[in-house]
């Protein structure tokens, strides 16, 4: 009987280790530049095969967070684990397991696209044959296969962008960081680029987590993190955290929207948020709230939109914090 237990005890020891060395970890993490609070209590976890987005306005948070995911900043306090190692106490092991895209460009324009491969490939002791074949894959899997002998300044903001994650994963990493990695990109290339990243995280079983304030970019991620104001205020599937959202969202402008949502609310009893200079209306069978509310204050409105739950309005909804920069703080 004792030798049972101990052997269940292994087991269950053995399968919690397994899962914590195939995900990131966040515990309770917090951080104050001097004293202003970036992020206040953030928990949550990602899994290898999996795409994690955080998504919010600049000023939220999403920067200071991922600055600390990449081992740039030591937290205030909290807790964070990448694959099972430490970020406090094994910084070392954790980059070596990290591909990194920051937001501003870290290529070398005036040498060639092969040439900053080459070189960054050399650092993590790639070389030969197998660095050649690496770089001639992710060259022509991101488009740039034919620029590849021109210097990087000679290239589009787009172009540069796609080089910049081939050379984020040119040693294969375990985990992919991206800060804001669409910046710049048209829409068919941001578009291929989440395709890409959608087949990365399945076949290689790779962990990739990134940061947007781009709604599309959200959309194309497993699971989602809202941020405002440093606090995680969501996490779950794009389409479960729109279905938080009561029904169609109806948006109204008129010349006078204090009085004319008080005027809403006297008359058909619905909840009015007055958000960016509109009227945000969330109710069902939308269609016809917008005949009904056109009908009765042709002379006061403007103009009506509605349509079905975005990620912005889930973020209007929880946060009641328009979904826009927040110039007094920084990221």
């Amino acid at each position: 009987m004792a030798d049972t237990k101990v052997s269940h005890t292994i087991t269950t020891d053995s399968r919690l280790s397994t899962v914590s060395n195939s995900r990131i970890e966040v515990e309770n993490l917090s951080h104050a530049y001097q004293r202003r609070q970036t992020l206040d209590n953030i928990s949550f976890d990602v899994s290898c095969g999996e795409i994690f987005g955080l998504l919010g306005p600049n000023g939220s948070g999403k920067t200071t967070l991922f600055r600390i995911l990449s081992t740039l900043m030591p937290a205030t306090s909290g807790t964070v684990r990448i694959l099972g190692h430490d970020l406090a106490t094994e910084v070392k092991a954790i980059r070596n397991l990290l591909g990194v895209v920051f937001q501003h460009p870290a290529l070398d324009v005036k040498l060639t696209v092969v040439e900053n491969l080459r070189h960054h490939g050399h650092l993590y002791g790639l070389a030969g044959r197998t660095l050649r074949s690496r770089i001639s894959e992710l060259l022509e899997c991101f488009g740039v296969s034919d620029r590849s002998t021109e210097r990087v300044e000679r290239l589009s903001g787009g172009l540069q962008r796609r080089v910049e994650i081939a050379k984020a994963l040119l040693h294969s990493p375990r985990v992919l960081l991206l800060d804001e990695p669409t910046s710049g990109l048209d829409v068919a290339t941001r578009r291929q680029l989440n395709n890409y990243l959608g087949m990365l995280a399945q076949t290689e079983d790779i962990l990739v987590l990134l940061t947007t304030h781009l709604l599309d970019d959200a959309e194309a991620c497993n699971r989602v993190g809202i941020l405002d104001v440093g606090k995680l205020v969501a996490i779950g599937a794009p389409n479960e955290l729109k279905n938080q959202v009561g029904g169609d969202v109806i948006l109204i402008e008129s010349r006078d929207n204090e009085t004319l949502g008080t005027a809403i609310t006297e008359r058909f009893g619905v909840s009015i948020v007055s958000t960016d200079n509109q009227l945000r209306v969330e109710c069902k069978r939308g269609h016809e709230f917008v005949r009904n509310v056109v009908a009765a204050f042709p002379d006061v409105i403007q103009s009506v939109r509605f349509g079905k739950p975005t990620l912005q309005d889930v973020f209007v909804k929880l946060t009641g914090n328009p979904f826009v920069e927040r110039k007094d703080r920084k990221n």
